[in-house]
Formats: structure tokens, sequence, C-alpha cells
């Protein structure tokens, strides 16, 4: 069944059933994200490259940009970017934990080369 648009929605039953299709269309963009997150860790030296302000912030900003675009209210926009940096945070604790406990398995610092942040 194709996507309808929100003004072909004749009852609430069409409206949440588009609802819950989007919700699953962002869960699977989310699950697709984290691959993303899942090899950034394994490119990485050290914990210490998980945590890079300046790319967190990147992210933030393009994300916040990008709601204003689609003409998201303010207060939607600044929602939008809290729950990015919240999604972010984990991902970041994740690659820490990851590399930590790479790092103290092997004595070292992982294989692979060092790669972009993943956020």
């Amino acid at each position: 069944m194709d996507p309808k648009r929100p003004w072909e929605c004749a009852d609430m039953s069409e409206v949440r059933a588009e609802i819950d299709r989007i919700d699953d269309e962002l869960v699977d963009l989310i699950a697709r994200r984290f691959g993303y997150v899942e090899r950034a860790w394994q490119l990485k030296k050290n914990p210490s490259e998980a945590r890079v302000p300046w790319r967190i912030q990147q992210v933030i900003d393009r994300v916040k940009d990008r709601a204003r675009q689609k003409e998201m209210p303010a207060e939607m926009v600044e929602m939008v970017g809290a729950q990015w940096r919240n999604m972010i945070g984990w991902f970041v604790q994740y690659e820490e934990e990851k590399l930590t406990k790479l790092q103290d398995s092997s004595g070292g610092t992982p294989g692979g080369t060092s790669g972009g942040m993943a956020q």
C-alpha cells in the first residue's frame, strides 16, 4: 500500500496507520544508523576517539537546520536537536565501552585505521 499524504486520510484510522508506518520507518533508519556506529568504533584506535565535540555539534546543527528547512515549529526544532543529542550521547558511550573493552582484552590498541565520527 502506498503511503497517504495527510490530506488524503479520510478518518483517524488512516491517520494512525500512516503514523505507525512512519514510526516503523524511523526505527528502521535508526537501526541503519546504528550499523554505521558499529563500524565506526571498529575503525577507531582508542576510546578517546569516540567523543569528538566539534563533530557532535556539527551533527546537531545539521539536523536542526534540516528541521527548519522542513518548516517545523521552533519548539519542535529544539526538541529534535535535544533528542539527537541524547541519541548521539548513547552512541558515543557505546563506542567508548566497545573500544575500552577491546583495548583491555588486547593489551593495546584495536586494529584498523582511525575513521571519522559516526554521529
